[in-house]
């Protein structure tokens, strides 16, 4: 059986931690921000978790 090959789109978005959480970027801060409030825009910087119940899909298709 082959080899099953990393999600190279997915692998450019998230991060798995040293706990084995799955990190991600948040959605909302591409443009249109002068329209966000400052502390909207605050927190679109702060990184997001994954929930368990995807992350461990997430990790099956990261190959980890």
């Amino acid at each position: 059986m082959p080899k099953q090959k990393t999600h190279k789109g997915l692998k450019k978005r998230v991060k798995v931690t040293a706990s084995g959480k799955v990190k991600r970027g948040r959605a909302g801060g591409g443009h249109l921000l002068s329209v966000k409030s400052a502390k909207r825009r605050r927190k679109v910087r702060s990184p997001g978790f994954v929930r368990t119940a995807i992350a461990s899909t997430i990790k099956e298709k990261l190959c980890v």
